[in-house]
Order: structure tokens, then C-alpha cells, then sequence
């Protein structure tokens, strides 16, 4: 489930860590479903040890740190992908038994991986591949800065929904399902607009839309839904999930014109939208 908002927020939890030695690297043993790591643990442990965490970073939907053994070697990087329910903490997990990784440096509390399916991803990359796996060519513009310029360049000769759009990391980083239909709200889209059909100043307006709820759901931090998994870096939830117009709320009036909010199923994920606000072109 976390989005931009929420590994951003992660990553600004985190952040004390930069500059930090990391002293040991433990992967606890378990009867829960393991995380994906790369290289094996063992491995990985060996590579990081005495290195120091140079920085701290977001990449789309990931958590990036990037480490240094010593000043003779080229940088690695440490990426967490979280996708549904992993968190990076700096303080107790809401759980010991799917804790996936302890981090410990010269702080007080370790770095945490703490993952409940299982599903987050931890992988160690040198520079060469992490460039390769992550460049502009697999990645698309971060969606904190896209502009309606690029939106309409890389979607107005595109027949698929704008929502199903949305959510191709390759078009744009960051955004999940959650705020694609929070973000399409904004805007006034309907979600069942095919890309070719919008006009250039319905990208503006997205692009516009993409920048105000994202900050804004970073500002408060995330959104912590369901049974609130998501957590920030000090174990406490999110707050934007009081703002949502939309997501999860199909049967409930729009706060604008009291039509009932409206869910689909998009490429087997649920869209929410309003049917009188967000104009189908």
C-alpha cells in the first residue's frame, strides 16, 4: 500500500541515520513468509558492514540508501520496496515476529525492516545496476515534479484509461491507487477517460492536481487506512486518510454535490470517483 506520501514520510523518519557506520546487520530468523532478499543475507551482511549510509533518499515507490564501504570503493545502494505492508522504523515494530531486518549503527535505536506479508523487497545494488534498474528508461518523472508539458508528451497518443495510466511507474513515479483516484478527483477527470481523448489543459490541471495532493498528504503524512498498517518511522499513523474525497468511500455523497461516490474495477483495482464532478471526455 505505501505510495509516494508514505516512503517519503518514511524516508524523512529516517533521515538521522544518514552518515551513520552501520556496525551490524541482522536478519532475524523466523516462521513467517520470508522478504525477497538480494544478494542472500549472509552476503549482503558481509558488504555492509562498516559502511556508512552517505544518504537517504525516495525513488518513486522505494526507499533508497545509499552506502559507502570506504573511500576507495564506488557507492552501493540499499533499496527497500515496502509494496503492501512494509515499514522503516527507528523505534519499537508494532511486532517482533515479521521484523525482516535490524539495521545497528552508532544510534541508540536501530534501522528496522518490518514487513507483515512479507512482500517488501530488500535488495543491495552496485552503481552500475542500480542505474540500469532505475534510470530514466525504466522509471518515469517523479510525480512530485511532473509537469501537464510531459503528462500529456507520454500519454495523448495513448488509448488506456487515464487511471490504469496513472499507476504505470514507467509514465509516472510515485503514485498508487490511492491517489491516482484522490488526484483524478482533484482534477476533475473521470477515471474511464481514455488518455487520447483529453485535452492538453485536463493534463495541466492533473499535473496541477498530482502536486497539491501529494505535498499535502506528505504534510500529513501518509494516509493510514484499513486496519491501518502504515506507519511512520516512530510508529505512529498517518492523517491524510481524513482528507480523502473519494478512495473507499463508493455509496458515500461527494462533499461537493451530494451525488453518490461511485467504485469500478480498473486492471482488478477499485476506482472511486464521482460521476457529476469528474467530467468523462
Amino acid at each position: 500500500m505505501p505510495e509516494l506520501p508514505e516512503v517519503e514520510t518514511m524516508c524523512r523518519g529516517i533521515a538521522c541515520f544518514r552518515g551513520e557506520s552501520i556496525t551490524n546487520t541482522h536478519f532475524p530468523r523466523h516462521t513467517r513468509r520470508p522478504s525477497p532478499i538480494q544478494p542472500r543475507p549472509k552476503i549482503m551482511a558481509a558488504k555492509l558492514q562498516r559502511a556508512r549510509i552517505m544518504d537517504v533518499t525516495r525513488l518513486g515507490k522505494r526507499a533508497v540508501l545509499r552506502i559507502r564501504q570506504n573511500e576507495h570503493h564506488m557507492d552501493s545502494f540499499l533499496v527497500f520496496e515496502p509494496r503492501m505492508t512494509g515499514l522503516l522504523l527507528r523505534v519499537s515494530p508494532p511486532t517482533s515476529e515479521h521484523v525482516r531486518l535490524i539495521v545497528t549503527t552508532g544510534r541508540k535505536q536501530p534501522l528496522i525492516f518490518w514487513d507483515r506479508r512479507g512482500l517488501g523487497t530488500i535488495t543491495l545494488f552496485n552503481k552500475s545496476t542500480f542505474e540500469s534498474r532505475f534510470g530514466s528508461h525504466a522509471l518515469g518523472p517523479d510525480a512530485l515534479t511532473i509537469t501537464g508539458l510531459t503528462l500529456h508528451a507520454k500519454l495523448h497518443s495513448s488509448r488506456r484509461h487515464i487511471k490504469v495510466a496513472l499507476l504505470d511507474q514507467k509514465i509516472l513515479a510515485g503514485v498508487g491507487n490511492i491517489y491516482a483516484s484522490e488526484i483524478l478527483y482533484d482534477a476533475k477527470v473521470d477515471p474511464r477517460t481514455r488518455c487520447h481523448r483529453l485535452t492538453r489543459a485536463a493534463y495541466d490541471r492533473l499535473a496541477t492536481a498530482c502536486s497539491r495532493i501529494l505535498h499535502h498528504a506528505i504534510k500529513m503524512e501518509g494516509s493510514s487506512i484499513g486496519d491501518e498498517t502504515y506507519r511512520t518511522a516512530d510508529n505512529r499513523p498517518g492523517r491524510y486518510q481524513r482528507l480523502h474525497k473519494v478512495y473507499g468511500r463508493s455509496k458515500n455523497e461527494c462533499f461537493q454535490c451530494k451525488t453518490s461516490i461511485q467504485r469500478v474495477v480498473q486492471s482488478q483495482r477499485s476506482t472511486f470517483f464521482c460521476p457529476v464532478c469528474q467530467q468523462r471526455y
